[in-house]
């Protein structure tokens, strides 16, 4: 009886260490992850998984708004920084303005020029996100050629410095044929946009004999691309197209603006 017992408290405080060591790992792993990501990345991650949620946001559009822009721009001092922060912020505003109001859809134009958002300090349209920041400020209706010279002192302080054509994959703009929503971190950021890109061209692309048919996104912003050639080689940076030595013509699909919202995707 005394050696069960034994064997017993021996097992007990065997179990009870391996748990507690179990506990202990994945708290610093959590606790790494946070620390590690931008902390304006954190916010527009928590901002996005809350509206998937349906949770109110009155707490986290508060943060973004009070942003000191200055500490924003020091903070956002990588590319895969700014691509993650804006990309989450963009698709999270897209998707709280649909659900709470999908007539605002009808008119597509105001939807994204005139639809404001308060971000540090900062009324921004979805237009001033994607044409202005993320794209470098690109004229909106110039297939990516022109730019706005005269951008507004702020959207010159937090626009990325180039323009990675990968972007175009990853913003849902609230319709059917657009890319789902993707949570991203600046935190291995480019294996997270790699996996959305691939998987969304592989949907959206097929080859009949040396033709290429894909998504119209590629037309719209083709100087994001370097014209044909640049989609070709785009296409088989992210194995859609074969490497191989085929010269080969691009047509581009029809594209469904119906209205769809809550299309996520896990990374």
């Amino acid at each position: 009886m005394k050696i069960f017992l034994s064997l017993a408290i021996i097992l007990l405080t065997t179990c009870s260490s391996n748990t507690e060591t179990i506990a202990s790992s994945q708290v610093i792993d959590f606790a790494s992850t946070n620390t590690s990501t931008n902390k304006y990345v954190r916010i527009s991650m928590r901002m996005l998984e809350a509206t998937k949620n349906g949770s109110d946001l009155t707490g986290i559009l508060n943060e973004l708004a009070a942003i000191p822009l200055d500490d924003l721009v020091t903070s956002l001092d990588t590319k895969n920084k700014k691509l993650a922060f804006w990309i989450n912020t963009y698709n999270g505003f897209v998707q709280h303005d649909l659900v709470k109001n999908p007539e605002s859809f009808k008119d597509k134009d105001e939807f994204y020029k005139g639809q404001r958002h308060k971000i540090a300090g900062i009324d921004m349209s979805f237009d001033n996100m994607e044409h202005g920041i993320l794209r470098n400020s690109r004229v909106k209706l110039s297939l990516g050629y022109l730019k706005r010279w005269f951008a507004k002192d702020w959207e010159k302080k937090l626009r990325n410095t180039d323009i990675d054509g990968r972007i175009h994959f990853a913003l849902n703009c609230g319709a059917k044929s657009c890319p789902p929503v993707a949570i991203f971190n600046d935190v291995g950021f480019d294996k997270q946009i790699n996996a959305v890109v691939t998987q969304y061209l592989e949907n959206y692309t097929t080859i009949e004999g040396d033709t290429i048919k894909t998504s119209p996104l590629f037309s719209w912003f083709r100087g994001d691309f370097s014209g044909k050639k640049g989609m070709v080689k785009f296409l088989r940076r992210f194995g859609v197209v074969p490497d191989n030595e085929v010269k080969y013509s691009v047509e581009f699909t029809d594209y469904d603006w119906t209205l769809s919202t809550g299309n996520y995707s896990d990374l």
